[in-house]
């Protein structure tokens, strides 16, 4: 049966959505006027010509990968596996990392407890009384492990006596036991809290709720005022952050969608962007250099490349022309002033995802130009694999993958020159894409320390998109600020190996220390600061 149509426009929907907001409670809400606004954004992009049946299964249902012999399977094309995968991959295959057991060495977190053995010491002789030897401690204990839940915000209640004098009346109340402390929420709390909210995209309402089940209730206002608190506290390490992300090498930025509530087109403080940007992001940038990460991000109307420019405000002066690595869009190139340069190179992993989307209609084609460039990734993995500096990774793709590209340049270009691909079909526009920005996206055969792609920033961009499918949007912009700031101390700390949770703890512990020294703070260096005066036995 044919459904009846019904003519009804946005404006109505959403004031009908309005009308049952009581009724449904605020995450129902929110999740109802998403999809209203999918359907808006799919409405209008049919009405276009450039909306067809691939785009819109591509918005709406995400493929799961896009590795080469699964895209060439999946476009009817039956591959050799072992051809695509890296050189180390190909002589050794070793297990995938997180299956089987975990050693004990991988419960960093744990609480250790030594237990000495009960009957015998070193020195003691053999209980075997044949044997005659002495025992020695051996380098290597027994292990036992033992797990167990518990609520990821723990309260202690110390019920201290009163006595009650029958004469005069005094009441005599219990001392509490030393290491109380007068605060009644931990420092460990609001780290706990923000690694939850910033660093796994845990709504405030769905902590509340879950503490709540769990007999420990903490509200979401107390939650967010705890967290406020400690981001005013720890805020040096954010520009200490900043100002070494500037010194950097190699610099991947880009961004990603992001909502506001409270943004409007007259705010004050986007009075320098053009006032028809109604859009809000949030900025990802990677800057890689003196054997550490940093991972910023930056929530605003503002750009990618307009973000880089505010950091790069603060690079020194003398210092080598950075490597910027990016997509193609304009948008992520930032305006420089003229004393400072930048060599930009472009995503060569971007560049590969055009030829990923037309290979169901041009499978044989794009075969070759997925396997040329799996050869170039396999190599860069074997430079990887084998430690190389800089400059002999340079001379190791100029001798391996330079003929690769070279051969997949005059491919490219041939398909136009022959007139065997039509430049207005998809294959055309992904090879005229390739062509087009050819030589920063080749940048790597011309440049020492340039990347393939820009992998990092995208990976880094998904904490941000985790925390916008989870819990929507930030409500106003201390609140986006405050997520930023988070967000780029905790990921900068997986970036580099560090202990997020310790991290956030350490710097409320020495917030004045902090003040004073930012430099001697950071995720690499903050361990043997807390080594060199003292604190780390005393935090232990």
């Amino acid at each position: 049966m044919k459904p009846e149509r019904l003519d009804v426009t946005s404006e109505e929907l959403e004031a009908l959505l309005e009308g049952v907001r009581v009724p449904l409670g605020e995450v129902s809400y929110q999740k109802l006027q998403a999809a209203i606004h999918t359907l808006r954004y799919v409405t209008e992009l049919l009405e276009t010509n450039r909306a067809t049946l691939e785009k819109l299964r591509r918005l709406l249902c995400h493929s799961s990968t896009e590795k080469t012999g699964k895209v060439l399977q999946q476009a009817g094309i039956k591959t050799d596996d072992n051809k695509h995968k890296s050189p180390g991959e190909r002589t050794a295959k070793s297990k995938a990392p997180g299956h089987g057991r975990n050693s004990a060495a991988a419960y960093r977190g744990a609480h250790k407890v030594e237990v000495p053995h009960g009957l015998l010491k070193a020195g003691d002789p053999c209980p075997d009384r044949q044997c005659g030897g002495k025992v020695y401690p051996q380098r290597e204990p027994g292990v036992l492990l033992r797990i167990k839940g518990q609520a990821p915000i723990a309260a202690t209640l110390y019920e201290l006596e009163k006595l009650r004098c029958n004469l005069c009346g005094d009441v005599f109340t219990a001392t509490a036991p030393e290491g109380v402390g007068e605060k009644k929420y931990d420092d460990t709390a609001a780290s706990m809290i923000a690694m939850l909210r910033y660093g796994s995209g845990f709504p405030w309402n769905r902590l509340e709720g879950l503490q709540e089940n769990l007999g420990i209730p903490l509200p979401a206002a107390t939650q967010c005022e705890l967290v406020q608190e400690t981001a005013a506290q720890i805020q040096p390490a954010m520009n200490e952050l900043i100002r070494q992300a500037a010194q950097g090498e190699v610099l991947h930025n880009d961004d990603t969608s992001m909502r506001v509530l409270s943004l409007d087109r007259n705010a004050a403080s986007d009075a320098d962007i053009a006032a028809e940007r109604t859009g809000v992001f949030t900025s990802g940038i990677v800057s890689i250099g003196e054997g550490h990460r940093i991972g910023l991000y930056f929530t605003g109307r503002k750009h990618a490349g307009e973000n880089l420019a505010a950091v790069l405000k603060q690079r020194a002066a003398g210092l080598p022309a950075p490597i910027q690595m990016c997509d193609a869009l304009s948008r992520n190139l930032p305006k420089l002033p003229q004393k400072l340069e930048m060599i930009v190179g472009h995503c060569l992993a971007h560049a590969r995802r055009h030829i990923v989307e037309v290979t169901p209609n041009f499978p044989q084609e794009c075969r070759f130009v997925l396997e040329s460039l799996g050869e170039v990734y396999g190599y860069d993995e074997a430079a990887r694999a084998q430690g190389m500096p800089p400059e002999q990774r340079l001379r190791f793709h100029k001798e391996h993958s330079g003929p690769v590209m070279e051969t997949l340049h005059l491919w490219l270009g041939a398909q136009f020159d022959e007139k065997k691909v039509e430049p207005n079909s998809g294959l055309g526009t992904a090879i005229s894409y390739l062509l087009k920005h050819w030589d920063r996206l080749t940048l790597f055969l011309r440049q020492a320390g340039a990347p393939l792609d820009n992998n990092v920033c995208e990976r880094a961009l998904k904490k941000s998109i985790l925390h916008r499918k989870n819990s929507l949007f930030y409500k106003n912009r201390n609140g986006a600020q405050m997520g930023d700031l988070f967000m780029s101390l905790i990921h900068t700390c997986e970036l580099n190996g560090a202990d997020p949770f310790d991290y956030l703890n350490q710097l409320q512990r020495h917030a004045e220390e902090l003040k004073q020294s930012p430099s001697e703070w950071m995720p690499w260096n903050y361990r043997e600061t807390l080594a060199r005066t003292g604190s780390l036995l005393d935090a232990a």
